[in-house]
This record gives structure tokens, sequence and C-alpha cells, in this order.
């Protein structure tokens, strides 16, 4: 009888527990989509470069990841790039009542070249 009343309780927190472990793991993937953009900035002037590396780093979904690279001038600059990224909330029964979450992460690199 106790049981029948505890389980829907642990369900719950276990899918707590796994939605939040699938977050975090996409906040470690858009730091490091972060860091490979802007190493990419400093490297290369090209517009679309931050985005192509960031892309190529994780394997988040290119529609809902914006990078935004700023500041890149002579070499000696500093450039910045931001990700963001909208995480889904797909786990069933809290994924709904939560709702897509944006996750961000930058990093400011010296333009070399």
């Amino acid at each position: 009888m106790e049981l029948a009343l505890v389980l829907p309780l642990v369900v719950l927190l276990l899918l707590a527990v796994v939605q939040l472990g699938l977050l975090v793991r996409d906040q470690i993937l858009v730091v490091h989509a972060a860091r490979e953009a802007v190493r990419e900035a400093a490297v290369d002037p090209a517009a679309d470069a931050p985005r192509k590396a960031a892309l190529a780093s994780s394997t988040l979904d290119e529609s809902r990841m914006t990078v935004t690279a700023t500041g890149r001038g002579a070499t000696g600059s500093r450039v910045r790039v931001e990700v963001a990224y909208r995480a889904p909330t797909a786990v069933p029964l809290l994924g709904s009542a939560l709702g897509d979450l944006t996750l961000r992460a930058s990093a400011t690199m010296r333009v070399e070249r």
C-alpha cells in the first residue's frame, strides 16, 4: 500500500534528475562550442567561421543555436563570442511543464591573425 503512494513521487524525482543531467550536458557542450568558436574567430577573419566552428565542435542542434562574434579588429585586439542554445526539455511529465531553457556561454580571446 505504501509503495503505491510513494512510487509516483520517486518516479517524478528520477525524471527530474534525468532532465537536470541532460541540461548540464547541454551547458557543457555550449561552453565547449563557445571556446571553439572564439578560437576560430581569433585566427580566421571570415564572418561565418565562429558559427561553423561551434557547430562542428558539438552535437547540438544547429537550428537552436545562435553564435555572435563581436570586437574583432586588428591583430592583438580582443574578439568575444557568445553562444546561446535553446535547450529542449523533452523528459516526459517535466519537459512540457518547464518549456525550453536558453543556455548561454561566452569566451574572449586575443586576435592572432
